[in-house]
């Protein structure tokens, strides 16, 4: 299951995101990862969640490294049953909405094959999203 939350900047996703996180990780079983870029949300998040800024990696940002990221991740811990990411456009250095739609629809391949589910954060206009990007509303 993929779910993004898009909206402006100042519309309050992030702060609806910390909530998910922070219920996730009172309500399931298994690992819950939060993935963003910048130490923003080091005092939000409850310590039991795993909070990982990718800057702090010396990678090439992009979408395809993102999801050999999340890969990554997956492979070293088996139990994680939910990925947040804050910000796909800022974790990933591009806003194009179509390699955007095309990255989710990876991820939710990868979601059926791995049972972990994903929420996103997308700062930009609903309204003018791609279709690609809309049907994960």
């Amino acid at each position: 299951m993929v779910k993004v939350i898009m909206g402006k900047r100042g519309s309050g996703k992030t702060k609806q995101l910390i909530e998910l996180v922070n219920v996730a990780v009172n309500e399931e079983a298994g690992s819950v990862v939060c993935v963003e870029c910048g130490g923003n949300l080091r005092l939000n998040i409850k310590y039991s969640a795993k909070l990982i800024d990718i800057s702090e990696y010396s990678i090439e940002l992009g979408y395809e490294t993102l999801f050999a990221f999340v890969c990554g991740l997956y492979s070293g811990n088996y139990d994680i049953t939910h990925v947040f990411i804050d910000g796909l456009f800022k974790v990933t250095g591009s806003d194009d909405d179509s390699k955007a739609g095309a990255f989710l629809d990876k991820l939710e391949a990868f979601s059926k094959t791995s049972g972990i589910k994903f929420t996103i954060t997308i700062s930009g206009d609903a309204e003018a999203a791609d279709e690609g990007v809309k049907k994960y509303f």
